[in-house]
């Protein structure tokens, strides 16, 4: 185990035991009765159910992971790999589970525009979401999620991670994951993506509900141009193809409501 594994270890053997030994109750006292009742009612979960998460990650994830539809990484094309990394979480390859900067980098964007536009969280912590978390925000919950990203870190390699966001995340019009996305939305498998497709499919997670192409075109269409100009800043393609691709029909499976 190198030293960057050892201290996260460290890290997270520190933080179970806080709130194993009521760190969350700590904290609370310190809060006005207001953000108690606000921050830590309704938790979603025991802690039994927290430490064992901490404790045997690999079997807790199993048991949510689905196997229907479920593509290997080797059989989603890299240029899905590389949309989605470019707009959700552009240092997925270099960070440890969270990402200071990219929280940073949101917060002074979020700050710029008057309202909420871009997300802190990394690929894995939104994995962990999907896979244990409520959609409560909560002091408690960002503690649990952090922790259980940086475990992951620990146990799986960054391509597994990858593949089970890829297979698990939410792309609207009752989708999940980029094996029913492609099936439902172009009637394609995912290695049959064109780069057009890729982009349109990896700028729906953001807003899954919203962004469907089948619920808004011109929400979905506008989303495929934020993918591909992020693509482009991260030199994975070129402007011209960026174009030629913004350029490209978007033929769906079904006809638009």
């Amino acid at each position: 185990m190198n030293i960057r594994h050892f201290l996260l270890s460290l890290l997270i053997l520190f933080a179970a035991s806080f709130l194993w030994a009521g760190g969350g109750n700590l904290i609370s006292s310190y809060l006005p009765a207001a953000a108690k009742s606000q921050e830590f009612a309704g938790a979603a979960s025991t802690l039994l159910d927290r430490s064992y998460r901490i404790i045997a990650l690999k079997k807790a994830v199993q048991a949510k992971l689905t196997t229907k539809n479920y593509i290997p990484l080797k059989d989603i094309p890299l240029t899905v790999q590389q949309a989605v990394i470019a707009v959700e979480d552009n240092r997925f390859y270099q960070h440890a589970g969270f990402d200071i900067e990219g929280i940073l980098r949101a917060t002074l964007v979020n700050l710029q525009t008057g309202r909420i536009q871009e997300g802190g969280s990394t690929i894995t912590q939104q994995l962990i979401k999907n896979l244990f978390l409520s959609s409560e925000r909560s002091l408690s919950r960002k503690i649990e999620e952090f922790i259980l990203a940086v475990d992951m870190e620990l146990r799986y390699s960054k391509e597994e991670i990858l593949e089970m966001y890829l297979n698990s995340i939410y792309f609207g019009s009752g989708m999940y994951g980029i094996g029913e996305a492609a099936a439902g939305y172009f009637a394609k498998t995912p290695a049959e993506l064109s780069l057009a497709e890729a982009a349109l499919l990896a700028g729906l997670p953001n807003a899954p509900s919203l962004n469907s192409p089948y619920v808004n075109f011109t929400a979905a269409k506008q989303r495929q141009a934020v993918v591909l100009t992020a693509m482009v800043k991260k030199s994975y393609i070129r402007p011209a193809q960026a174009e030629a691709a913004n350029a490209e029909p978007i033929i769906l499976a079904q006809h638009q409501p």
